[in-house]
């Protein structure tokens, strides 16, 4: 058997072969990333006098076209986890770090059986995942561009966002639409004000909530001297928020629409809705490579980690982390919602308060708790029983 090392790069990679005693096969073969590059590679492996297998560091996303276009071409592949290939590089002697030394420490990390394979989603998984982490980082940058929206009025009208329980309702955004600091706020007649205020309330709020604005945005402690930038700030950060709304919305049909044709029982958990059923799903993947619910909360980096010395060991554990950072996220997102739901999981979460953890460590086991249901549902593939 022959193993095969690949490096990958933007745009080309570097390939080493070697056979079972270690030694190289012929000299490094750079190849470009590109249809015509990948039968170069395919010939040369081809021509081989053994089966070859081949191992690749899978990090970024440069490598999952050349996966995939190789196992379609009827060759077993390995990707190597880089924290693997890294551990080995440091025990070497010689301290090299270069493109062709790196194909050789994979290759030679797969001949010696130090490759533990990693899981690598099938086209059926594959596209959820990667529309389930697109929404989680829109909706990061929604909350980024709202937090700014926040900032730029505590400087210019600090009292305006007492009088909404958010000021992203439907009609305070429609104000900020018409002014956005204290000065411009005061300038705006009255009229106008209370018909925005009760068109875009339906009649809940009207001209009493308008004049105690006025009033405040007249009294209001914000700095004059801003009003022109925060007034292109507000107007641009306000448009961002809307976009990136939509965005949202498109990319959770999208969701919606793939994984109405999967076959779970996730959403059987009260709380747990289909945003969050679908990127934990997509995470996990195929759940039969966890052989036990503990390797699954490792998987979620949600396992604490330890540390001990001789006879010491320490007593405060912190989540290790190690693992899928949009799984945890998630994972929590579904734990807050089934909390609400679920009474005995909401006994569990006070009781870990009440034993002095702090609100972040009771999330994290309820998180763990939670997992090992979710881990049994998709097991077992069936829906959640209240026992």
């Amino acid at each position: 058997m022959i193993s095969v090392g690949i490096d990958i790069g933007k745009r080309s990679h570097e390939v080493c072969l070697m056979d079972a005693e270690g030694h190289q096969i012929g000299k490094f073969i750079r190849f470009q990333h590109s249809r015509e590059g990948m039968t170069t590679l395919v010939e040369l492996l081809r021509r081989q006098s053994e089966p070859c297998i081949i191992a690749l560091e899978a990090t970024g996303h440069y490598w999952l076209a050349l996966y995939h276009h190789l196992l379609q071409d009827g060759f077993k592949l390995v990707t190597v986890n880089p924290l693997q290939s890294h551990a080995y590089r440091r025990s070497t002697i010689r301290k090299v770090k270069n493109d062709r030394r790196d194909a050789w420490i994979i290759a030679d990390l797969l001949r010696i059986g130090r490759v533990r394979p990693g899981y690598v989603p099938g086209p059926d998984i594959q596209p959820l995942r990667d529309l389930a982490r697109f929404r989680m980082e829109l909706v990061d940058q929604v909350g980024d561009a709202k937090r700014r929206i926040l900032g730029v009025l505590d400087k210019v009208f600090p009292e305006y966002e007492s009088f909404f329980s958010s000021i992203f309702i439907a009609t305070s955004k429609e104000l900020l639409k018409r002014a956005a600091t204290a000065e411009e706020f005061a300038a705006l007649d009255l009229k106008e004000i209370t018909q925005v205020v009760t068109k875009a309330s339906r009649g809940r709020l009207g001209l009493e909530r308008a004049e105690k604005l006025q009033q405040a945005a007249r009294t209001s402690l914000g700095l004059p001297y801003l009003r022109d930038a925060a007034t292109v700030e507000l107007r641009c950060l306000l448009a961002q928020v809307e976009f990136l709304e939509s965005q949202v919305k498109a990319t959770e049909e999208a969701i919606n629409k793939l994984f109405s044709q999967v076959s779970q029982h996730l959403t059987s958990i009260k709380g747990i809705g289909i945003m969050s059923a679908a990127a934990i799903y997509a995470e996990i993947g195929d759940i039969h490579r966890f052989s036990t619910p503990e390797s699954l909360v490792a998987y979620a980096g949600i396992d604490p980690t330890i540390f001990s010395s001789g006879e010491f060991e320490g007593t405060k554990r912190h989540m290790s982390k190690r693992g899928s950072p949009y799984l945890r996220k998630a994972l929590w997102m579904a734990a807050t919602g089934a909390r609400r739901w679920n009474p005995d999981l909401d006994v569990f979460f006070t009781k870990k308060l009440q034993e002095g953890k702090s609100y972040g460590v009771a999330m994290g086991a309820l998180c763990h708790k939670l997992l090992g249901r979710i881990y049994v549902i998709l097991k077992e593939n069936r829906p959640y029983e209240v026992r």
